[in-house]
């Protein structure tokens, strides 16, 4: 039986059937990283006793007879800037190189409620900044589907771990497209969840009010598996929304028949390949066929987007880096003479290229006579881009587009910051607006894979799961 190639759901149900072990899962993954991880460099930490020794737990409670989670037996993998209790949290950065937190994220202590096994700690863009998971400090990522291209970022580790078989699922953070672009990129689907949905206890913070955690799958249902397992009201998180539980998996039909689809005509202007185009184009004309009804929508904020949220991140990140100082925890460098001095060095050793390069910026952005003119402006932008949305939303139910404006490409091909910038063109008003969005493949252009963005109401996204899930069973192909 070739396990690692099971979905997730798979593996849960040959479990309980008694057909594989949880620790003959366990190690079927480990033996894969083992095999392909030089090439890949997917992790920057591995968990594997601590993975091996949940696995023989799990397999005793089901021996035992004992009711297990919904996560049984499937292996985790989490992006390194999530707190895991005892286990090296990086974000990348020689910063926290050798940082190992005293307690788990929310998401983790749900995991592993829901009997997962945590795998490993996946690499990814420093502090979260990029697109391509090139600047962390542990090397780049590359894409299992061509090892000469990037795999998207900032959670790029997540979805190549995924992508390649070394985990069924696993967790990102999204705070302008960094779930749903490395999900393009690798094939896969990524889900940004609505802000205030899952917890962001235990994340490091890039951006407060835009950053999200969300799951990977192989497919759908696998995402929305783990989705499920996270969601939910959590006290210790402020923005955390007391709302009824939704069980994703029961509500998900592969039926659109009725369902309003918008397309946005400001996505159909920004730049794109046009051989990524067509297939975006086929996707949404197979959900018409299937009976969905298609309507042209206007979002004529969009074109701010890009500026907006370059602004407002920048300017939140520049003061959530401020505690990275070399006094209470994290890098500190060896020769200083002065207080001031000990905080240039160690910043200055610490923190990568694009790390300061932001940090830069969203100080500016909110300095003394620069912040009516730049943060303020960005805020009412923001308020903008959040009413075209509510307004697309009482036409329709779903908003479909592309995810990335080009195919995955070559490592170190982009050396030009605002170019890089620009990949995230289509993803950035949705952490904006506050919405939920999930990418999936649907198609492959020169054997590179291409991502289709569903874009969904405030806490209404079943709509998504069930647009992409109806797509997905008649798409065929799906990894």
């Amino acid at each position: 039986m070739d396990i690692i190639s099971l979905s997730a759901l798979e593996m849960r149900e040959k479990l309980l059937n008694g057909e594989i072990s949880c620790r003959e899962i366990v190690q079927a993954h480990i033996d894969n990283i083992e095999k392909i991880e030089p090439e890949i460099n997917a992790f920057v930490t591995l968990t594997k006793e601590k993975a091996l020794k949940k696995a023989d737990i799990v397999d005793e409670k089901i021996r035992n007879k004992e009711e297990v989670g919904i996560l049984a037996g499937i292996p985790v993998a989490v992006k390194d800037n999530i707190s895991t209790k005892g286990i090296r949290t990086t974000c990348g950065s020689k910063m926290l190189e050798n940082y190992i937190p005293p307690y788990d994220a929310t998401v983790v202590e749900r995991i592993e409620e829901e009997d997962g096994i945590i795998i490993g700690k996946t690499n990814m863009d420093e502090f979260a900044m990029g697109s391509s998971t090139e600047t962390s400090y542990f090397g780049p990522t590359k894409n299992p589907i061509d090892t000469t291209r990037v795999p998207g970022g900032s959670s790029g580790g997540s979805a190549a771990a995924v992508c390649a078989k070394e985990a069924a699922l696993a967790l990102g953070t999204d705070t302008g497209g960094s779930i749903r672009e490395p999900a393009s990129f690798c094939g896969i689907v990524g889900i940004k969840p609505t802000y205030g949905l899952v917890s962001r206890y235990g994340a490091v913070p890039m951006a407060n009010s835009l950053d999200q955690i969300g799951p990977f799958g192989r497919n759908v249902l696998d995402a929305a598996l783990l989705l499920q397992a996270i969601a939910g009201h959590d006290p210790k998180d402020s923005t955390s929304m007391d709302l009824e539980r939704v069980d994703y998996l029961n509500q998900i039909v592969d039926e659109v028949k009725g369902m309003r689809i918008g397309i946005p005509k400001e996505y159909m202007e920004i730049e794109i390949d046009e051989s990524l185009k067509e297939k975006i184009i086929n996707a949404v004309n197979m959900l018409e066929s299937l009976g969905a009804e298609l309507e042209e929508v206007s979002l004529p904020n969009l074109k701010y987007s890009l500026p907006a949220y370059y602004i407002i991140s920048t300017s939140e990140l520049s003061s959530n880096l401020s505690r990275f100082d070399g006094v209470r925890y994290g890098y500190r460098t060896e020769e200083y003479n002065s207080l001031d001095e000990l905080y240039k060095k160690s910043r200055s050793e610490a923190f990568g290229e694009e790390v300061k390069r932001r940090i830069m910026l969203g100080t500016f952005s909110l300095s003394k006579g620069y912040a009516d003119d730049y943060y303020k402006k960005a805020l009412k932008i923001r308020t903008l881009i959040k009413n075209d949305f509510d307004k697309a939303f009482k036409k329709v139910d779903v908003l479909v587009g592309p995810t990335a404006p080009s195919l995955p490409f070559e490592l170190g091909s982009i050396s030009d910051p605002v170019t890089m910038y620009k990949s995230d063109s289509f993803t950035v008003a949705i952490n904006l607006a506050g919405v939920c969005a999930l990418s999936m493949p649907c198609g492959s252009v020169d054997g590179l894979p291409v991502g289709l963005q569903m874009i969904g109401d405030r806490f209404k996204d079943i709509n998504i799961l069930k647009a992409a899930y109806a797509l997905e069973k008649n798409l065929g192909g799906v990894r």
